[in-house]
């Protein structure tokens, strides 16, 4: 299987793309299941960030055949072109008869994929910075990562529990971080800002919690976590949302001693918090 190439230099092909999604705005770019992704791109079931959840969980024959049908479901939705397409037909009717799997007959698939694909997946893996953002429910973890490229290039993958990406061109980092916020705020109820609170690591770490705080963390509907990737640990923002409120807490980094912040917030707020996360200030300035 091939691996996705651009036919141009990365650097002016990120500066030409972020011109052109200036003019457009934010753009939804693709589609693909965990085993689509294994199909395109294989070495990047362990190589990137983002996880494959639903392919995770299956044994070694039930993914064979899982990606075995991904493949069909390609080509049919002509995401790919395979110029070999009958030769691996007969093969998996074959498979079918005897029940062999493909991995153990192994066939070159000699496969084209389109620009969007290319594309997407290329931006995923040479990102200058990231942003990895969770989304803990009843329902599974849910996830969302921002691949930055430009202060006018964002590529935002969103990651369901199921397994499915989805991909989305940003041209600012507060379109980005909007995607991010409906992560977090599915609901859409952060209200007003509340004053800020000092907290001690020791509240956060034996549940010494009193008051609003302790009330929305015991009846959150959904809990986010938001942290910036980098080789020095950077800022975490957590929050805990119910069907009435959000409340944030910020801790500037690991195991810092000071500096933990805790707040209810409104819309406005939160989507700040998120943008500076996704391009802080200091960058943004220059």
């Amino acid at each position: 299987m091939m691996k996705p190439e651009l036919d141009v230099e990365l650097e002016k092909f990120r500066k030409t793309l972020g011109s052109a999604l200036s003019e457009g705005g934010t753009q939804p770019l693709l589609r693909l299941t965990d085993e689509e992704l294994a199909i395109l791109d294989p070495e990047s079931i362990q190589e990137c960030i983002a996880p494959t959840p639903h392919l995770m969980k299956m044994e070694a024959e039930e993914r064979d055949w899982a990606l075995a049908t991904a493949l069909r479901s390609l080509v049919s939705r002509q995401v790919v072109e395979v110029s070999n397409i009958g030769e691996l037909d007969a093969l998996m009717r074959s498979d079918e008869s005897s029940q062999t799997t493909l991995s153990r007959r192994p066939v070159d698939v000699d496969m084209r994929i389109t620009p969007e694909v290319s594309l997407a997946l290329t931006l995923r893996r040479t990102s200058s910075r990231a942003l990895a953002a969770e989304q803990h429910t009843s329902s599974g973890l849910a996830h969302a990562f921002v691949y930055v490229h430009a202060d006018d290039l964002y590529l935002v993958e969103r990651v369901t529990a199921g397994g499915l990406h989805m991909f989305t061109l940003a041209s600012t980092a507060r379109d980005a971080a909007e995607l991010v916020q409906l992560l977090v705020d599915p609901f859409d109820v952060a209200d007003k800002d509340g004053p800020v609170e000092l907290l001690e690591p020791e509240h956060l770490n034996e549940g010494r919690l009193n008051g609003p705080l302790n009330d929305t963390i015991n009846n959150a509907l959904v809990v986010g976590q938001i942290v910036a990737l980098a080789d020095a640990p950077g800022p975490l923002l957590t929050t805990y949302a119910t069907d009435k409120v959000v409340w944030t807490v910020f801790v500037e980094k690991p195991n810092a001693p000071t500096g933990i912040q805790s707040r209810s917030v409104g819309s406005t707020t939160l989507h700040q918090m998120i943008a500076e996360l996704v391009e802080p200030p200091a960058r943004a300035s220059h």
